[in-house]
């Protein structure tokens, strides 16, 4: 007498989840065009340059009203800071990079200055 197959019963099959979005960050990821809005709530031009600068890379402002934001020529990227350089070395400002945007203070007022795309 044979037996009977046994049922065959489904298995749950297992769907990973979707994998999280990459977030950009890093030098490369701040490569570019922004727009510069200091605490006065004047707005400017900062480009952000992939070419080196000797240690740095070229940046250049347009438009600022700011006298120390008009004079960035370079910039660099350390720790997880963006930092914004003048010529001579000295340090304009100080940005950290949240939410597609750069938040950070200018170095010699401490005043809030944000940079978006």
């Amino acid at each position: 007498m044979a037996l009977a197959p046994a049922p065959v019963v489904a298995e749950p099959v297992y769907v990973p989840p979707p994998a999280p979005p990459i977030v950009s960050s890093g030098r490369s990821s701040v490569v570019g065009s922004w727009n510069a809005k200091d605490a006065t709530g004047a707005t400017c031009k900062v480009s952000l340059s992939s070419a080196p600068a000797l240690d740095l890379y070229k940046a250049n402002a347009s438009g600022c009203a700011n006298k120390d934001l008009a004079k960035v020529t370079a910039w660099d990227y350390r720790d997880g800071e963006v930092y914004l350089y003048q010529p001579g070395g000295t340090v304009t400002a100080r940005l950290r990079q949240g939410g597609g945007a750069l938040d950070g203070a200018l170095s010699k007022s401490g005043a809030s200055l944000a940079l978006a795309r």
